[in-house]
């Protein structure tokens, strides 16, 4: 269903009304096309603190089409008016290396740098802020790393105009490739306010520190995902159908799973990608092993997003509304996943990337059973991510949508659909190419530094963390 009002503010009565009555002000989204597949503008590089990261390279080959000088590193001593004659007056993206901030008094050098030019930025432009993981052996180190995630989510709220705010955490800027290739591309559209690990995933126990070890770059950034294998499930329609999508155009062969009654729609899907149609029941105590039969060549890339909802209120909520949620959103991820994990049909550099959803964070009324399931998703990615990659030499992280505009959302009540699109920092709903993108990203052979995250696609939720 068309959002109206988006539709009413890009107008110039429409803008003049809404800021007058001092409604919410969305920007239409730039969004990944053929014809624009990345960003076009220029990147203004700061820093804040003494870093030792080397990021010119990463920009450099990152392939950006942002106008970029590999040989030009603006820092924080570069005075404001000298930045603007280089031609910055509107970046589209701005890196800011804050890995260097150690204390009180270099944390003050994040606003010096980012004071003068956050309103430079062009529309739907990116900022991202890149950190380290908060060290518990230096108390005041860790405060003030701890500190850059309050302001990016803070500044991610009041930026508005569409652009972005992101913050990355990392020791080494070259497994960072993928991620700032995502965070600096149209992809990254719904992504603001995330707070995300490269390099060892969820930070501690097995698997930590073999995430650089898992990339591998790819020969082809614009089709990172060629000669591997993909499977998703619920790919019949809506969110799962412009994964597979997204998938197949970064040059996966993809299969598509659904339940058999979708079957029409599953064989056009895989039809049009050129791709496999596999009719089956998730649930299905033997799915792991007849997914194994499908592909006996092995698989690479595995995406949990079938998903049901039966929302009613716990007090009316019977056992026969309960269990299926749980069964198809949690029990056959889970079956699944330890099938093709423990029979080898997932390869070494393989990906699982499954379907959370903001309700397993934030919680929401009526959906105690939907919520749980997807607090559950959340729970299995944060425990196997570290031991999958050891084990298996596999990553497995999480998308978390939030309002993103389906057939399912197009029938909610009027009022809670408007509150639902505007309760975000970008003030708008998602598109299931959001969720999409993000996917893609961590389905990425580059991507392999990422592991044991979660990383919500909801615009910045003013639910929920």
């Amino acid at each position: 269903m068309a959002d109206r009002y988006l539709s009413l503010t890009g107008t110039a009565p429409g803008r003049f009304l809404t800021r007058r009555l001092g409604l919410p002000q969305p920007a239409r989204l730039r969004r990944w096309s053929p014809e624009a597949p990345t960003l076009r503008g220029q990147l203004l590089h700061l820093t804040a603190g003494r870093s030792a990261l080397d990021l010119a390279p990463v920009l450099a080959r990152s392939g950006l089409d942002l106008g970029l000088d590999p040989g030009l590193g603006l820092d924080r001593d570069l005075g404001l008016d000298r930045n603007l004659g280089l031609g910055t007056d509107h970046p589209v993206a701005v890196v800011l290396d804050a890995t260097g901030v150690r204390d009180v008094e270099t944390l003050a050098e994040v606003h010096a740098a980012l004071h003068p030019v956050v309103r430079t930025v062009a529309e739907g432009g990116r900022i991202v802020v890149l950190g380290t993981v908060p060290d518990p052996a230096d108390h005041h180190r860790a405060a003030v790393q701890q500190g850059l995630e309050g302001f990016v989510r803070s500044l991610g709220k009041e930026i508005g105009r569409g652009r972005t705010v992101n913050l990355v955490r990392l020791t080494d800027a070259r497994p960072a490739e993928s991620t700032l290739r995502f965070l600096l591309s149209p992809g990254s559209a719904y992504v603001s306010g995330q707070v995300i690990e490269v390099g060892g995933g969820a930070g501690t126990g097995a698997g930590a520190g073999e995430g650089a070890r898992a990339t591998t770059a790819p020969d082809d950034w614009a089709k990172p995902l060629a000669g591997r294998t993909a499977l998703v499930t619920g790919a019949a329609r809506g969110i799962g159908e412009a994964v597979a999508a997204a998938l197949a155009r970064d040059g996966a062969r993809v299969v598509c799973l659904d339940v058999p009654a979708a079957g029409a729609a599953l064989t056009a899907v895989a039809g049009r990608l050129g791709g496999v149609a596999l009719p089956l029941d998730i649930t299905a105590d033997d799915a792991g092993a007849r997914i194994a039969e499908a592909l006996p060549g092995g698989l690479d890339v595995l995406v949990h997003n079938a998903g049901i909802t039966r929302d009613r209120r716990l007090v009316n909520m019977p056992a026969e509304r309960w269990s299926p949620v749980l069964e198809v959103n949690l029990a056959s991820v889970l079956r699944t996943t330890d099938a093709l994990l423990s029979g080898g049909t997932l390869r070494v550099g393989g990906r699982i990337v499954a379907t959370a959803s903001i309700a397993g964070i934030a919680g929401n009324a009526g959906q105690t059973n939907y919520a749980a399931s997807k607090a559950g998703i959340v729970g299995l990615v944060r425990s196997l991510g570290p031991r999958a990659l050891a084990e298996y030499g596999v990553t497995v992280n999480a998308v978390a949508p939030g309002f993103i505009e389906t057939r399912m959302t197009a029938a909610v009540p009027l009022l809670i659909r408007e509150a639902g699109r505007r309760m975000n920092s970008l003030a708008q709903g998602g598109l299931p190419v959001d969720v999409a993108e993000t996917t893609a990203w961590l389905a990425s052979p580059g991507s392999g530094a990422v592991n044991g995250q979660v990383v919500r696609v909801c615009g910045q939720s003013l639910l929920g963390a």
